[in-house]
């Protein structure tokens, strides 16, 4: 049993503590206040001067499937041969030694949505795991998390160069429109092959489509410039299915049509030069800008694009440019959890959720504070002593 007393707790719920105390046992998280009793067979963390939070989540990222210092040997982000692949998931590249894991966890970064680029239109599933751990399998939360789609530069560029389809917008979303037309009727012939007690034979692309036209697991679109953004809306109406809206650079061009369309938006990577033309616009008021009008936001950094480790800095160059400090936490924190669809185990401090805490000096959007602890599934996975 683990016992965190005297810090100043931030829950996310809207209840803060300034000296709070939280119960840590079996993993979760057991009791939360102040005025805990200290018990003798409790393991202690005096969080005396120090922000306790839950652990801080990555939203959009490539961590572990793009691994750092390792070139092509380590790069397994984009299968750049067929512009549409549902079927590959990235629990079979993603590697848990990558020191990028390290690295978020000493940022105080417990959880990641991680998966493939955006080479493909269909690029594949992602997953959102934890990030200390020796077995993927033992660090997953949630698999599939999204389907990633992509639109834009990217598949246009890759396809273009090796002369096949997409190499404009049109072909981009005519691609992802067939994929899910396919899925769709998929869907029907299995449906009325199980229930006629038919033999029926699974199409391996359009097996992995089907948590999406079924609304289990959102669309997670790549798209930058405001026209793009539209594009991935305006399917994602005509099929009825979730979708994030990841980058979403130019999305202060468009605030009502994202607010009417009712997707949270993850936004980033900011904290970069404008190295392509679909990027131009981006800046670090998007989020305010999102926020204010009642759109779910959350920071990215689309690591590696931008190191990991500094998703809080991130939030904190949003909160000085509107965002403001709560909703930038939020940002980091709860939002990222609901968009991610894993609010039901982490992303606030409360009873019966897993015990993902992260301990800073101060607020961590600000640079020179530092991580004390951090803590997943309630074992210290970092300790600054």
């Amino acid at each position: 049993m683990l016992l965190i007393k005297n810090g100043r707790v931030l829950t996310m719920t809207g209840t803060n503590y300034e000296k709070g105390s939280i119960i840590v046992d079996n993993g979760k998280i057991v009791e939360i206040g102040e005025n805990i009793k200290e018990t003798s067979d409790m393991e202690v963390i005096d969080a005396e001067g120090c922000v306790v939070m839950p652990g801080i989540i990555e939203a959009h990222c490539h961590i572990g499937i793009s691994e750092e210092d390792k070139g092509f040997e380590g790069e397994d982000c984009n299968e750049m041969t067929d512009p549409v692949t549902p079927q590959l998931r990235a629990i079979d590249a993603i590697n848990p030694m990558d020191t990028a894991f390290y690295d978020a966890v000493k940022a105080g970064i417990t959880g990641v949505m991680t998966g493939p680029g955006s080479a493909n239109v269909v690029g594949g599933q992602f997953v959102f795991m934890k990030t200390s751990g020796k077995c993927i399998d033992d660090m997953i939360v949630k698999e599939p998390a999204a389907m990633k789609i992509a639109f834009g530069e990217n598949p246009k560029r890759v396809y273009n160069s090796k002369g096949k389809t997409p190499s404009t917008r049109m072909a981009t979303a005519a691609l992802l429109r067939e994929a899910l037309t396919k899925a769709k009727f998929y869907k029907a012939k299995k449906e009325k092959a199980i229930k006629d007690g038919e033999l029926f034979e699974e199409d391996f692309k359009l097996e992995a489509l089907l948590p999406v036209i079924e609304r289990k697991i959102p669309l997670k679109a790549h798209a930058h410039r405001a026209d793009d953004i539209l594009t991935a809306i305006r399917i994602a109406k005509e099929f009825d299915v979730k979708m994030t809206l990841d980058h979403c650079s130019e999305g202060q061009f468009i605030v009502e049509e994202i607010k009417e369309a009712g997707f949270p938006a993850l936004i980033g990577p900011t904290l970069t030069s404008r190295s392509k033309i679909e990027v131009q616009n981006k800046t670090f008021k998007t989020p305010g800008i999102l926020a204010k009008a009642g759109i779910e936001v959350a920071v990215i950094t689309d690591h590696p694009v931008v190191p990991i480790e500094y998703l809080p800095i991130c939030a904190g160059f949003a909160a000085k440019a509107g965002l403001g400090i709560e909703e930038a936490y939020k940002a980091i924190t709860i939002n990222s959890a609901e968009i991610c669809g894993v609010a039901d185990r982490v992303g606030s401090l409360e009873v019966g959720k897993d015990a993902d805490i992260a301990i800073f000096t101060g607020n961590p959007m600000e640079v020179f504070t530092e991580t004390k602890y951090t803590i997943i599934n309630g074992e210290i996975v970092y300790n600054a002593k």
